[in-house]
Formats: structure tokens, C-alpha cells, sequence
């Protein structure tokens, strides 16, 4: 049997051992409930552009890991200790290596500037039309605060962040008296949704792998960059991918995203309930004082170095 029988025969085994995972996972893929192999499914617009580069990614790194295998099963088999074969010394080829080492760079180069793209545009400004969600996380959970029926959030002061206040807001804030709070993301389809994140104790992560989303939220600055369009309806969950404490595995809250005329009566509700709470004191309404109401409980202690 000759070299070039025996080096098909390596190639052709090396190849169905790599190709081996794709079959399986095609052959039982209706048996898997959940997205085992692969990330998970996305729902936002801007997870396109993510999934996009990712599987570009992947595609040019199998490419290249098979074509090096070969060339290396190549060598293995042309250049194996023969009977009556001397070894010949080789230096190397200076042309090659330098072809070698600058595609590696250029494509480097190109990933770095499409991916520096991609995260200008899911970062940009967010629509003047987006939903604005103020979300304050602490050790262990989080709350959502929406604006009431005037549309505008309350003003942020992290500095005011505290034990007595979980949202850093002035107590004379007329446009915080009509905003509510809730324990669940609840946002509507195919509408811009814009998150204000900050953190009242140590450093949380927002995370939900179906939105390709993922940021920090730093105790002392409010986070102002981060929006998204989730395309369908459908039930999520929000974690905390930081490592923040005992209690992190257990830090959870519901997303659910709702049809547009679904999401419009539950905000309509909520904001009702939050007008017919401001009757109070004047300077400070029950709403307000609500918002700014830390929770009790050993959870609950604030880092010293937050005011």
C-alpha cells in the first residue's frame, strides 16, 4: 500500500470524526426541548447584527481548524519514517510565513472593526419614541420603575441612592409623583425599550441571553446606553450574570413582553393606581415616597460607599 492511499484513507477518517457532531445533532435534534448546541433564540433586532458576527465567526474558525488539521494529517503521513528515507533539514520558507502570519492579522483587524461597528449601532441613541424602564438592582433582586401618565421618569441622582432612597430621587420631583414600580420587566413588542440601570449596592449584571443583551450595572453612575426591540411576544427571565453575594444564583425577575394593546392596558392600570395614590402632604406624595422606600431585611444593606 502506497503513501497516497494511506494518507486518503487518514484524511477521509479525520473528516468523518469532525463532521461526526454535526450529524448527530441533525439525526436527534427533534428530541432536544431546548437549544442545547447553539445559542439560544433570539428575539431583538439588534441580536441580528450579534447573531450575524457570531456565526461568521464560528464558520471562519471551523474553516480554518480543518484546514490546518489537514495539512498537519498531511505532513504526518508524507513525511513519516521510512525504511532506506534519509531526513532532510528545512528552515522554513520566509514567503510563507510572512503570508501566514499577515492573514491571521488582517482578518483580526476586519473582526475588530465590524465588531466595533456593530456595537456603535446597538448603542447609538435610542429611538425619542422608546419606553423608558428605570431598573435599580441591589443584593438580591431587582426593581422597575415606569413613568406615570405624563411619560417622564423622575430624575436620577445616584448620589441620593440609599437605604431610604432605592431610586435616587428628590422628594419634591414633580415628575417622579406619578411613576410606578413593579417586580417585573413588563414591555411591549416591536416598540424601542429604554433602560436606565444602575445598582445600589455592588456590582449586578443585566443579562438575558434571548435579547443578545448583557451590562454591568455600577453602583454610583446610572447606565443610559442600553436599549432594545424585542420583535415578538413571549415570557423571559432577567439574571444577574456577576457574582454579587450568597444570595446571586437566586437573583431573578420575570420579563414579559406583551402585545402592543395588551401592554397599553396594563400601563394604563398602573398608571391609574399611581394617580389615585398621590393624595398626601404637600412637597411629598405617597407615590414618591414609596418609590424612594428601600427594603427591609438583611438583603438590603447598601455599600458604604454609595451616600
Amino acid at each position: 500500500m502506497n503513501g497516497t492511499s494511506i494518507f486518503t484513507k487518514i484524511l477521509f477518517c479525520a473528516l468523518g470524526v469532525m463532521l461526526l457532531p454535526c450529524v448527530l445533532t441533525t439525526g436527534f435534534a427533534q428530541n432536544v426541548v431546548a437549544n442545547l448546541y447553539w445559542a439560544p433564540e433570539n428575539v431583538t433586532v439588534s441580536g441580528k447584527q450579534i447573531d450575524g458576527l457570531l456565526n461568521f465567526i464560528f464558520w471562519l474558525t471551523f474553516v480554518a481548524f480543518v484546514a490546518t488539521q489537514s495539512v498537519y494529517i498531511y505532513y504526518l503521513v508524507k513525511y513519516r519514517r521510512r525504511p532506506g528515507v534519509k531526513a532532510h533539514y528545512s528552515h522554513g520558507n520566509n514567503s510563507l510565513e510572512i503570508i501566514w502570519t499577515s492573514i491571521p492579522t488582517v482578518i483580526f483587524l476586519a473582526l475588530a472593526i465590524v465588531s466595533n461597528r456593530v456595537w456603535f449601532d446597538i448603542h447609538s441613541d435610542p429611538p425619542v419614541d422608546a419606553l423608558k424602564v428605570n431598573i435599580s438592582s441591589y443584593q438580591y433582586g431587582w426593581d422597575m420603575r415606569y413613568a406615570g401618565a405624563d411619560g417622564q421618569l423622575g430624575r436620577i441622582d445616584v448620589d441620593q441612592i440609599g437605604l431610604n432612597n432605592k431610586f435616587g430621587l428628590g422628594q419634591t420631583d414633580g415628575t417622579a409623583a406619578d411613576d410606578f414600580t413593579a417586580m417585573e420587566l413588563v414591555i411591549p413588542a416591536n416598540r424601542p425599550v429604554h433602560i436606565y440601570l444602575n445598582s445600589r449596592d455592588v456590582i449586578h449584571s443585566f443579562y438575558v441571553p434571548q435579547f443578545r443583551l448583557y451590562q454591568d450595572a455600577v453602583p454610583g453612575r446610572t447606565i443610559t446606553w442600553v436599549w432594545f426591540e424585542v420583535m415578538r411576544p413571549g415570557n423571559f427571565e432577567l439574571a444577574c450574570s456577576q457574582l454579587c453575594g450568597v444570595g446571586h444564583y437566586n437573583m431573578k425577575a420575570p420579563i414579559r413582553v406583551l402585545p402592543p394593546e395588551e401592554f397599553d392596558k396594563w400601563y394604563a392600570e398602573k398608571s391609574q393606581a399611581a394617580l389615585e395614590a398621590k393624595d398626601g402632604p404637600p412637597g411629598v406624595s405617597p407615590t414618591v415616597a414609596e418609590l424612594t422606600e428601600a427594603p427591609i431585611g438583611p438583603d438590603s444593606q447598601a455599600n458604604p460607599l454609595i451616600p
